[in-house]
């Protein structure tokens, strides 16, 4: 069920995270620091340094000595940075064919996309986690393991909506076009399948589901159902077991699509992965031919987690979880220890 990355190919797995995480050091750094511009501008017989973020452009202040060195700072700054970016993608240009001929490229692209998208936005481990099947891409780049591809093949990617946290303000886009015209970006055929629905598609018959936990009292539950209140954007189905898994505890990893290029991946621990996914397994409305791939998907990650990262079920990190769940651990492991 699982393969070990040779060693050749751990190092490659890691000269492409460290690359990328540089090249993300310098995204931020032009974000945080380089966006926009900085000009002199005369107002009558006083020249004024200018700041422009966006569309707005405000004074910090009349011409000194102090404003020329943080002028110049800036101007010098974003060369570098710009040219900081420039180098570093280029190497991960020429990383990413090495990294399909290693045979280590695993995250399907559009799936590695939308991921980006999420990503960019800054939703990506705020709002949006990663479960499903596509989690286990996650779990093997943690683990340096490929698991099965039929396990591993999927033609839809669901995103665990978690109400609880706000939207930055920064996130313009995201209340003008909403989720939907975020995966627009990615692929201008994704559309939902009907106004204020969880899944939307591609022209391709590619599925991106929003999923979120089911309100205790839905009288009573005050959170919002999707990211925005667009009337033509997506709305998260609300799933029992779910505030389970937005309870639990994340992991985040760099993976590799299947282009070569790298993409950030956060996702539920494995562990509460596996025995979310046994459970369902049991569900009396499971169909039988999706329970035994839940199941098998079960056993893969609680390997991954026991075996490769060394994780014990046995913790109060997945207290957030049902004694009933924690208890289905031995069965996945293949352990007569106890579970809490």
């Amino acid at each position: 069920m699982l393969d070990v990355l040779t060693g050749a190919q751990r190092r490659q797995l890691i000269d492409t995270q460290q690359v990328f995480a540089t090249w993300r050091a310098a995204k931020s750094d032009r974000e945080r620091r380089f966006s926009g511009g900085m000009r002199w501008a005369k107002r009558g017989k006083t020249e004024y340094l200018l700041r422009k973020t966006g569309k707005r452009e405000t004074s910090i202040g009349v011409r000194s000595a102090e404003l020329e060195l943080i002028y110049d700072a800036f101007i010098t700054g974003r060369a570098e940075n710009r040219d900081r970016l420039h180098n570093l993608k280029e190497r991960l240009d020429a990383i990413a064919p090495v990294n399909l001929a290693m045979g280590i490229g695993r995250v399907p692209r559009i799936a590695a996309d939308i991921l980006r998208s999420c990503d960019d936005a800054g939703l990506l481990g705020q709002q949006l986690f990663v479960v499903g099947t596509n989690a286990l891409f996650a779990y093997e780049a943690l683990a340096g393991t490929f698991v099965a591809s039929d396990l591993v093949a999927s033609g839809d990617i669901d995103l665990l909506f978690d109400a609880r946290q706000r939207l930055s303000v920064a996130v313009i886009d995201l209340r003008q076009a909403g989720l939907i015209g975020l995966l627009q970006k990615t692929d201008r055929s994704f559309a939902p399948f009907r106004p204020r629905r969880y899944r939307a598609a591609n022209r391709d018959g590619y599925m991106v589901d929003l999923i979120r936990p089911e309100p205790r009292d839905v009288f009573r539950d005050k959170l919002p159902a999707g990211l925005t209140n667009l009337p033509d954007d997506m709305e998260g189905a609300p799933i029992f077991g779910l505030a389970w898994l937005v309870n639990t505890q994340k992991v985040e990893t760099v993976a590799i699509d299947e282009r070569g290029y790298p993409v950030r991946i956060v996702a539920i621990d494995p562990r509460a992965f596996a025995l979310h996914k046994a459970w369902v397994s049991r569900r009396p409305d499971r169909e039988p031919l999706k329970a035994h791939r839940d199941l098998e998907q079960a056993k893969a990650a609680a390997d991954i987690a026991v075996r490769y990262l060394r994780l014990p079920f046995d913790t109060q990190v997945l207290d957030a979880l049902p004694s009933a769940l924690r208890r289905m651990a031995p069965e996945l492991t293949g352990s007569n220890a106890k579970a809490r």
